[in-house]
């Protein structure tokens, strides 16, 4: 089977698309595959494996670990979700741009974040079921995050605040205290 890997207005950030064979009984797809994956020069070796449930209008993000960083794969099995990704990479010809992507149920894109980039997320549907696929552990005494609606970089979070009336948004309270873009910019973590 088959994926095919889709540039970015992001160096280095790629819409993984399956190969999904359908029929009366419903479906079946390769979600990854060592083998497959190289031959769309993707090499990354994942070690861990996280699954989220949220309801709708949850925001996560934007994280990103400061020792131990991750290359992530992530997508979404249930429900739909706005992603965003951030690089935090200084010399990248894309540092500090950001871009929105729908990973749905349904379209079931998958989307390739290499190390150096923030990744957030703001559900669209009730129990939206999100994975992710990383090549280094979780270490929590190294995570951090960029301010979900960081003035500086000004996400259009809007565009689906407004199309879907949401009224009030579900942050954690971790999330609500990242630090803005200014600070990270004052000890950037991430070359390329």
């Amino acid at each position: 089977m088959s994926f095919n890997k889709v540039s970015t207005s992001l160096s280095g950030v790629y819409v993984i698309e399956p190969q999904v064979f359908w029929d009366n009984r419903g479906f079946f797809m390769e979600t990854y595959s060592s083998q497959e994956f190289e031959k769309i020069e993707i090499m990354t070796q994942f070690v861990q494996d996280n699954h989220s449930k949220s309801k709708k209008w949850v925001l996560r993000g934007l994280h990103f670990q400061s020792r131990k960083p991750q290359t992530k794969l992530v997508r979404v099995t249930s429900g739909s979700v706005y992603d965003v990704v951030l690089d935090l990479r200084i010399g990248s010809p894309t540092f500090g741009k950001w871009e929105w992507f729908l990973l749905s149920e349904e379209n079931k894109n998958m989307l390739y974040i290499p190390r150096g980039f923030a990744h957030g997320f703001l559900t669209l549907e009730d129990d939206t079921e999100f994975l992710y696929k990383c090549d280094d552990y979780y270490d929590p005494g190294f995570e951090f995050g960029i301010i979900w609606n960081d003035e500086k970089l000004a996400i259009d979070w809007d565009k689906y605040i407004q199309e879907y009336q949401i009224d009030t948004l579900e942050i954690s309270e971790k999330d609500k205290k990242n630090m803005n873009y200014n600070t990270y910019l004052l000890a950037p973590i991430f070359n390329v």
